[in-house]
């Protein structure tokens, strides 16, 4: 079956399922997890059907940090199975499922005067763990070179604006880095489309139970119920609007976007430890479109939650001040382009501070018999998925198959099957976005131009615009702009390129 998401095939399968048939799932939620789960019902063959109120990485999906975490800071705090379960599926994603999407970024710790000796210390020391769990893993050096230290003049080529007096060198160690997460989500949906999921965004979901649920599309205002022999709750920080009784304790994440030349134009991350922390940092990540992004905070956020949260001053203020250790050049305000935060669907265990509270997923029945997945991190949403399919094939008795996600390569991956050769005259920014699909964004565009970039300073293509409404379900500007690519992180830029992006959705 094709992978192309589109507004016709849309109308098509909503029309279909309207009609009264029963599958076997239903996952609410087009984020990572529920996408991710999506993929392995239909992988197993089992008949699957997607519905997300809005789009795609609508939510916590798409404000992460673009990585894809090898567990180092939970061996820190001696939770060994998280810690190895991410390296494994860092691996996974590495190696055999999205290697066009994931690539080894550098993470480079300045050893400024500041850091004590033991603080030197103690850095080295989980670099070194990190080494061991990517062994543990069985992924390779060449995949994730292998930690150590380099000198003052080795660092400054790696990150030009770091702080140049008393610079003792820095250590390096690598992780893994995400192109970008909304374009991970999108991957997964289409693979899961390609293997027969209907994946249908901008479709709401109420009265859930164990046995179905009530659809409306929100385009039209039309509702139907669709019987189901399992409904999986995947909505994040929203599962409680789902089944009442889930509690969560929802953390709030905040990045700020600046222009690459503010840190001279790095090709490592700027890592930098948050003072009286252990194994906690700041990092500041080289990323497309010339920006680097800065972050990462971890604050409650109690009450309602919002469709897109805010970054609060308080943590800009915070992110720019432990940055501006490990600086020549301090940063204000004024050099911030945009900024954005995401909400983690943290397990509420009580009291602590969010920074504290487990990363690990739970996976929760109903009374009803509808089953919930909650907590986890983005780095093991196909082992989450794995994990929920598996339960829900045993209550259910569903006759899907065992998993397949662990070796099956996403679309643009050179592994799937509607993979193509990559021409050497693609723009480099096209390849790092669709991997082996790139010359298919070009082969298949029927607009003006469209080789040209949207905007002047911006490397996405018209073709790229066309293509994400063609293939990827793009339903309006909003979808173009903020989540297929990411050009919306800056208002600006959004600005000179909403005219493209209306032009092929008409709104």
């Amino acid at each position: 079956m094709t992978s192309a998401l589109n507004a016709a095939r849309r109308s098509a399968e909503l029309t279909a399922l309207a009609d009264g048939e029963t599958v076997d799932v239903v996952v609410i939620g087009g984020g990572i997890t529920g996408t991710g789960i999506a993929l392995d019902a239909a992988s197993r063959g089992l008949s699957t059907v997607l519905v997300e109120k809005h789009d795609l990485a609508f939510g916590t999906s798409r404000w992460s940090s673009k990585l894809v975490h090898g567990g180092l800071r939970y061996l820190a705090t001696g939770n060994v199975g998280i810690a190895r379960r991410s390296a494994i599926e860092r691996g996974i994603l590495m190696s055999r499922n999205a290697p066009h999407l994931v690539r080894a970024m550098a993470q480079l710790v300045p050893l400024l005067p500041e850091m004590s000796r033991g603080s030197r210390a103690l850095v080295r020391t989980g670099f070194l763990a990190g080494d061991g769990l990517r062994k543990l893993a069985g992924t390779s050096a060449g995949t994730l070179p292998r930690s150590r230290r380099v000198d003052a003049t080795r660092a400054v080529s790696f990150v030009p604006a770091v702080r140049r007096d008393g610079l003792d060198g820095a250590l390096l160690a690598f992780d893994g880095q995400l192109i970008d997460d909304a374009r991970l989500v999108t991957a997964v949906a289409r693979t899961a489309a390609q293997h027969g999921a209907r994946v249908l965004t901008r479709v709401a979901a109420s009265h859930a139970t164990g046995e179905g649920l009530r659809l409306t599309d929100q385009l039209t205002g039309e509702s139907f119920d669709l019987g189901a022999r399992a409904v999986i709750n995947a909505s994040g920080v929203w599962a409680g609007e789902v089944d009442s009784t889930i509690k969560l304790r929802p953390s709030r994440g905040t990045h700020l976007v600046f222009d690459a030349a503010a840190f001279g134009n790095p090709t490592a991350a700027l890592t930098v430890p948050i003072p009286g922390e252990l194994n906690r940092f700041v990092f500041a990540m080289p990323e497309q479109l010339g920006r680097v992004y800065l972050g990462l905070t971890d604050e409650d956020a109690p009450g309602p939650i919002p469709d897109v949260p805010q970054p609060t001053s308080q943590e800009v203020s915070f992110l720019l001040d432990t940055v501006n250790t490990a600086l020549a050049t301090k940063l204000s305000t004024d050099d911030v382009l945009g900024a954005y935060a995401g909400l983690r669907p943290l397990i509420d265990t009580g009291g602590g501070r969010t920074a504290d509270v487990s990363r690990d997923h739970a996976v929760i029945e109903s009374e009803s018999g509808l089953l919930s997945v909650v907590g986890g991190k983005l780095t093991e949403y196909r082992f989450m998925a794995e994990d929920v399919l598996d339960q829900a094939v045993a209550k259910r008795g569903l006759t899907g198959g065992p998993c397949r996600t662990r070796d099956l390569p996403l679309i643009g991956a050179p592994g799937n099957r509607g993979a193509a050769a990559v021409g050497g005259d693609l723009p480099d920014s096209l390849v790092a976005r669709y991997g082996a699909e790139a010359a298919n964004v070009f082969a298949t565009a029927t607009c003006d131009r469209p080789t040209e970039p949207v905007a002047d300073g911006i490397d996405v293509t018209r073709a790229e615009l066309e293509y994400a409404v063609t293939h990827e379900g793009a339903l309006d500007a909003g979808d173009i702009l903020d989540r297929r690519t990411r050009i919306g992180l800056v208002a600006e830029d959004r600005e000179r390129a909403a005219a493209v992006a209306e032009e092929f959705t008409g709104r």
